[in-house]
Order: C-alpha cells, then structure tokens, then sequence
C-alpha cells in the first residue's frame, strides 16, 4: 500500500463531515436503534414461526426492521432496497415461499440466540447453502446491530472502500466475499485498537468514505475524478444537511423544554435523555430539569440503558413512569413508536402513557405508521401524538390550570 492507513484513519476521525463524527460518536439515535432493531427482529421472527408474516415486503414487520436502519442514513441508506419483494425476478424469495421464508426465520432467530462468532459464521453458511434466490449478504446490516462487534456493515460503497484500501477485488453479492472481507477487517481492526472501535460500524464507516471517494487517497483518484461533479454536489448537499441537523436539534430541544417544564409544573419528576442533558434552550440547560439518575431496581440494566435514552418520561412521587414521550423532528416515527414499545414490555406491572411528538407536517406520517398492521397486534401500546404548535402554544396554560397529566387530553391525538 502507497498510504499510511494510521493517517488515513486519523483524517477520518478529525473530519467534521465525516460518518465517524456525524454518526458513529455524535448521533443520539445510533445509540437508541441497537435495541430498537433487535426487538423488531423479534417480531419479525414471531411472524415468520405464527405464519402470519405476509406475502410482500411492504406492511410487514420486515420492513418496519429494516427501515429502521436505513434511517440511520449515510452508511445505511438504501440498505432496503435489496428486501424489496421483485415479483418478476422472484428475489428475494423469502416471501411467497413458505419454505425460504421459515429458513429466514430460523436464520434470524439463531443469530438472536448466539453471541460465538464461530456460530454465527455456521448460521451464515447454512443459510448459504440454502440457494435462497435474492438473500444475499445485505442481511448483514441487521446482522451488525445485532452483534456489532462481530459483523461489519454491508454495502456497494464498502465493498469499493475494502477493495482500494486492502488491494482487494472481493464481489458486492457473495456471502463467501462477504466473510473474506470480514475476516481481513476484524484481523486489521484488532490491530488498530488504540486507533479504531471495537463496534466495526467505526471502520466500516471509513471503508464508506474511502468507496464513496468522500476521503481522497491516490488509491481512489479514479473514482472521485469521475464523479467530480457528483461529489461537489453531495458536498453541498452534505453541508446542508448538517446545518439542518443543528436547526432540527435546537427545535428538538424547545420541545424537551417544554415538556420538561410542564411535568414539573404539574409536580412530576422529569428525567432528560442523558445525552440531553447540555442541550439548552432560551439559556436553560436541558440537564437542569432532570432528576439525576433513574432508580428502578426491578428492571434489569440493558433495559434501563434504553429507557434512559427517551427524551423525556414524567415520575410520579412512587417512582412510576407516568408518560414517556418521543420527540420526532425529523427521525423515523416507526422509529419513534419502537422505542415507545419497547418501554412498554418493560412496564407490564402498571399503566404508563406514551406519546409521540412531532411537527404539524408530519402528522399524516404519524397516522399512517400507527396504523400499519405491523403495530394492530395485543401486545401493541396505545399511542397517543401531540404536535409541535399545540404544545408551544399552549404550555402556559397548561403549566397554570393543569393539575395532573388529564391535561394532555386537550391537546394529544389517538388513532
């Protein structure tokens, strides 16, 4: 190799504009989807084994899963398209046939079960020999956030960022490629630990940048000289972005904000997400309305890790959940209801309100996704939806005549 790859890494960790930095260590909602993802799987896995997992990707819990990682965006985005029922080309087939669809299942639910990397490398391979037509290595996007420190993110521009970086010329839809490339990554990462994440979501990262001819070495001249103009555009577009990711975050934080306020005004307990916490709003620290830590000893700690990540729960005075709320600005709402979901299973003993609140623009968004028949199901929490000018609107108010959470029935929306 021409470069020096400690080098090459360190420019991607420094860049700004870079997946390490806007989404690696500076997005909230990576943090959040881990979980998110794994239960969705769950369900999917449920539907598959009660033969009531439909004949076609859209509606489906699949999809719900699936959608959930291309909103991670960057390095995730278009990671449906290779789920996407072809009917014509028969790919993938895991829908209309009964026997590929439960070999998918199985799959999944063996690779929810074991946590040996050696395992699930035999689950990969007896899925392989199965000949599923379409299912190729595109599975391992949900295969990282299941088990993110032993399998890379998966797509055209890492396979090109593998290839340039490690002199490789590995193939985009091979599951035998695919483990190559992951045996070479693992066996580079181990000897950049000082340098790189154990989570190879950090290297696979780089490997986008350098495919994508976002971070220029000699190697990949070729392709960002060809896509000259395509990159100025991206750039700029990129640039865009990220100042309306700041502005969606200020809005994101007057909202908490309000919430925050109004729960303890109405003598609740407000916790913040805990990476909220120095987030401000009109000069108030957002940390400054939250309790400071959360004490709820029969919930086990891989629970409490996500609960403490909602944007905002109201505590009565016997340390119950009384409401938990999501704020969606811009993420996925089906993102948003997850989440939501999961808290639920982890509150079977008692009653707790759930809300999602969000922009007046998305509120057809909200209605349709609450009514997708992957959320009519028994074990379903019922959410409610609470838009952003209502709540600005009418937070004083509130904060004055409200007595208790009742006063949320004035401005909150249930299907």
């Amino acid at each position: 190799m021409s470069f020096s790859l400690s080098n090459i890494i360190q420019e991607y960790k420094t860049d700004s504009e870079s997946v390490y930095q806007t989404w690696f260590i500076n997005n909230d909602e990576r943090l959040k989807a881990f979980r998110t993802i794994k239960n969705a799987i769950k369900i999917v896995i449920e539907e598959i084994e009660n033969n009531i997992f439909p004949c076609d990707f859209k509606g489906s819990s699949l999809e719900v899963a699936v959608s959930a990682i291309a909103e991670q965006k960057q390095i995730f985005e278009g990671a449906a398209h290779a789920f996407y029922w072809k009917p014509k080309l028969r790919i993938p087939d895991i829908y209309e046939n009964e026997t590929n669809k439960k070999d998918f299942g199985r799959f999944l639910k063996s690779c929810m079960q074991h946590n040996n990397d050696i395992q699930l490398i035999n689950e990969i391979i007896k899925l392989n020999q199965k000949n599923i037509k379409g299912l190729g290595p595109a599975v391992a996007n949900i295969l990282y956030f299941l088990h993110p420190t032993i399998f890379p993110p998966f797509n055209t521009s890492i396979v090109k960022g593998f290839n340039i970086l490690f002199n490789q010329k590995l193939k985009l839809g091979s599951w035998e490629d695919y483990l190559k490339m992951r045996d070479i990554i693992i066996d580079y990462n181990e000897k950049q630990s000082l340098l790189l994440s154990k989570d190879l979501g950090a290297i696979g990262g780089l490997l986008f940048e350098i495919g994508s001819g976002r971070q220029i070495i000699q190697e990949n001249l070729a392709i960002v000289s060809e896509n000259l103009l395509k990159q100025k555009q991206k750039t700029k577009k990129r640039h865009s972005e990220i100042l309306k990711d700041l502005q969606e975050a200020n809005d994101h934080s007057e909202m908490q904000y309000y919430l925050a306020k109004l729960g303890t005004s109405l003598g609740y307990h407000v916790w913040i997400a805990k990476n909220d916490y120095k987030r401000e709003w009109k000069e108030h620290k957002l940390g400054e309305f939250s309790i400071p830590k959360l004490e709820f000893d029969s919930i086990p700690s891989t629970v409490k890790e996500t609960i403490s990540l909602i944007d905002v729960l109201w505590i009565n005075n016997e340390n119950r959940i009384v409401s938990a709320f999501e704020v969606e600005k811009s993420t996925s709402i089906y993102s948003g209801i997850l989440r939501l979901q999961d808290l639920s299973f982890s509150l079977e003993d008692y009653h707790c309100n759930f809300y999602l609140v969000a922009p007046n623009k998305r509120e057809k968004e909200i209605k349709a996704q609450l009514l997708r028949p992957s959320f009519q199901h028994n074990q379903m929490c019922t959410i409610s939806y609470i838009l952003f000018s209502d709540l600005r609107c009418d937070c004083e108010a509130m904060c004055k005549f409200g007595k208790d959470i009742t006063v949320l029935d004035q401005i909150a929306y249930t299907i």
